[in-house]
C-alpha cells in the first residue's frame, strides 16, 4: 500500500479567514510543508478524526470499496450514516467521493496524519 502523509493544521476559524485574505491578496504565500487542511481545534479534528472514522478510512484503504453500499457491507454501519460521514471528511479532504455511474466509490486520499500547530501564534 502507498503511504501519503497528510499535514493538518489547528487555526481559528478568525484566523483561516485573515489568512486565506492575506494569500488572495498576494500578501502571504503558504509555504512547502504547511498544512493544506485546517481544523478550527483539536476537538473539531478528534471529532473527524475519531477512532471509529479512523476504522472507516482503513476499511476504505484496504478493502476499496466500489460504492457506499458496499462499504456499508463492510463496516455494518448505515448507508445514509456513512454518506454524511464521508461528505464532511470529504470537506476536510480526506477522502475523494468520486461518482461512477450511479454510484458513489470512496477514495482515502491520506493514509498517515502529522499534526501542526503551535500556542499563540498562527501562520498567516
Amino acid at each position: 500500500m502507498v503511504r501519503k502523509v497528510l499535514t493538518i493544521g489547528i487555526m481559528s476559524g478568525e484566523e483561516f479567514r485573515a489568512r486565506t485574505m492575506a494569500i488572495a491578496r498576494g500578501e502571504y504565500t503558504p509555504k512547502r510543508g504547511e498544512p493544506k487542511i485546517w481544523f478550527e481545534s483539536l476537538q473539531s479534528m478528534a471529532q473527524v478524526l475519531s477512532e471509529d472514522n479512523q476504522r472507516l478510512l482503513e476499511v476504505i484503504s484496504e478493502k476499496k470499496p466500489a460504492s457506499l453500499k458496499e462499504l456499508s457491507q463492510l463496516t455494518g454501519r448505515k448507508t445514509s450514516n456513512l454518506s454524511r460521514t464521508l461528505k464532511t471528511m470529504n470537506h476536510f479532504g480526506l477522502v475523494a467521493l468520486e461518482k461512477e455511474k450511479k454510484t458513489v466509490r470512496p477514495v482515502v486520499k491520506a493514509t498517515d496524519f502529522k499534526l501542526n500547530f503551535r500556542i499563540g501564534a498562527h501562520p498567516r
